[in-house]
């Protein structure tokens, strides 16, 4: 199995110790392949610090550059900026590297190098997994009659070429964004699955995707539309610490958007009450094999749950001095979990895992009862699995709209990036809202997310809808700020918490709003006045 370790020390020597294989991803970071049975044992040394399970991620799917204001800044009129001397990075499903939209003129690819992950080959100089295709053999496999005979990566979800098209994409007709950037891939997942990736795996891309844009001296946009629900959606997972602490690595800004989990009714809040017991109500649809609810309340406060079936039957009640317990019924298995606090937040997450023991869960109406023994804080956050993972038609009876953000989005010193409709000016639905009261916990900007013009496995061009459309957007909107910056030398460092500074200063802003807004951030991606405030600035 595979965890994420904060460490000290020497990690080789840990991983020498318990037959284990280690990836350093950065200074206090790893990735441990463990051999079956020898977690524990991980727990006994002092060089670790911190341990977390990685959990799965799945793909937020769901006229863009002159409602953006890009076209302006694009425009030799303007500043004639085309993303030249930087890099867009794009972890995702992977590309049609065939694809025209990723060519120059003569032929020849854009893209610098592509780490397939779910390919077994050769994988990159310190990594285990996957096969890296450099320039040279990607322009090779071009050559041929059959590319995909010489280099077998494909997108088969269309997702990431949608993405690396709408930030860097090159066409007369359908430009994207930083369309004279060339790009660095990386399809993200398990060996042979094309459908979701693990947290382990974002973190190898972003280490991987930093990394090459250092060795070649050149800043990078990196975009990452991926999101889940499982964790506690405030930065604190050793996951989303260490996309923060990559966000200060090197010249880079990291992109991320606010998923779809707006309208699905996957989040419920509230507070409660010393004596007082509490049913919460969800329904689960038909066709799925199985759910988990991540429940997060203070530590201090002490209650047992039971879980109540469908049918009415129940798991009992699991206290917190049961630590982990597994029920099994005649169709299901039900595990749950009292974690602890850990060196980062002093909430504790009750995890819920209920999977079918054969074929699908039942659908129909479930009910978690909590029975308080001692409050103190008294507020609960739970959430259900993301649409990807569940559709539409699993979720709370009475949800919440607030705090619906998907990690990584919830990780700090990221762009986070919500949808609207500019057809209408509105916020999608879809799209992930921020915390009420909580700035820090709220989307940075708003771009368009509702029928994007995009490039398509295969060749030609698609519409595609979500927040994940909306990121690579603002991805190359910063790819063109950097070559103004960096690039140009108007602005060296023009990169991380500054660059984002400036989006949200540029932003369009309606007069009766207040803003930071949960929904639309400080407003609406406005490139052009991005530009004109950064040239107010001296920078040198």
């Amino acid at each position: 199995m595979e965890v994420i370790v904060k460490y000290n020390g020497d990690i080789f020597s840990v991983a020498d110790k318990t037959g284990a294989q280690a990836e350093r991803l950065s200074e206090g970071y790893a990735i441990l392949t463990l051999p079956d049975g020898s977690l524990d044992e991980l727990y006994l040394f002092t060089e670790i610090e911190d341990i977390e399970i990685p959990k799965r991620l799945y793909l937020e799917t769901s006229k863009q550059l002159s409602s953006s204001c890009i076209t302006a800044v694009q425009s030799m009129t303007g500043q004639g900026l085309s993303g030249e001397g930087v890099i867009v990075a794009v972890i995702d499903s992977g590309i049609d590297y065939t694809h025209s939209a990723f060519r120059y003129e003569n032929g020849e690819t854009r893209i610098i190098s592509l780490w397939d992950q779910t390919i077994e080959g050769s994988p990159p100089n310190g990594f285990n997994e996957g096969t890296e295709y450099s320039r040279e053999q990607i322009n090779h496999a071009l050559l041929q009659d059959l590319p995909f005979m010489t280099i077998p990566s494909r997108d088969i979800q269309g997702h990431g070429t949608a993405v690396a098209g709408i930030a860097a994409g090159s066409s007369e007709m359908n430009s994207g964004v930083a369309y004279a950037s060339e790009l660095i891939i990386v399809k993200v997942g398990r060996r042979g699955s094309d459908f979701f990736a693990q947290s382990t795996d974002i973190m190898r891309a972003l280490r991987y995707c930093i990394d090459k844009a250092r060795a070649l001296g050149r800043p990078a946009a990196i975009n990452l539309s991926f999101g889940m629900n499982n964790g506690s959606h405030d930065g604190t997972s050793l996951f989303e610490e260490f996309i923060t602490s990559a966000a200060n690595e090197w010249k880079v800004v990291i992109v991320t958007p606010t998923g779809n989990e707006g309208a699905a009714g996957h989040h419920y809040e509230c507070r409660i009450s010393q004596g007082q017991t509490k049913d919460i109500r969800f329904f689960t649809a038909s066709g799925i094999e199985g759910f988990y609810i991540s429940m997060w309340k203070s530590f201090v406060d002490s209650f047992s749950l039971e879980l109540i079936y469908p049918d009415g039957t129940g798991s009992g009640i699991i206290r917190a001095e049961d630590h982990r317990k597994t029920v099994s019924s005649p169709g299901l298995i039900t595990d749950i979990i009292y974690g602890q606090p850990t060196r980062y937040s002093s909430d504790q997450e009750i995890f819920i895992s209920v999977r079918a023991r054969d074929g699908y869960i039942s659908s129909g109406a479930w009910t978690i009862r909590l029975r308080p023994s001692a409050v103190f804080n008294g507020r609960i956050s739970l959430w259900l699995p993301a649409t990807e993972e569940v559709g539409t038609r699993t979720y709370f009876s009475e949800p919440s709209v607030y705090n619906t953000m998907t990690i990584p989005s919830t990780a700090k010193k990221v762009i986070r990036v919500s949808g609207y409709n500019d057809s209408i000016g509105s916020i999608a639905p879809f799209s992930g809202v921020g915390s009420r009261d909580d700035t820090e916990m709220m989307p940075d900007i708003s771009a368009p997310s509702v029928n994007i013009t995009a490039p398509a496995p295969g060749g030609g061009y698609d519409s595609v809808t979500g927040t994940s459309f909306a990121a690579p957007l603002v991805t190359g909107s910063a790819a063109l700020i950097m070559e103004w910056g960096i690039v140009r030398g108007n602005a060296p460092f023009l990169y991380g918490e500054r660059l984002k500074a400036f989006l949200r200063l540029g932003a369009k802003r309606r007069q009766d709003a207040e803003y930071p807004d949960p929904s639309f951030g400080y407003g609406k991606l406005c490139l052009e006045e991005t530009m004109r405030q950064l040239e107010k600035y001296s920078f040198i």
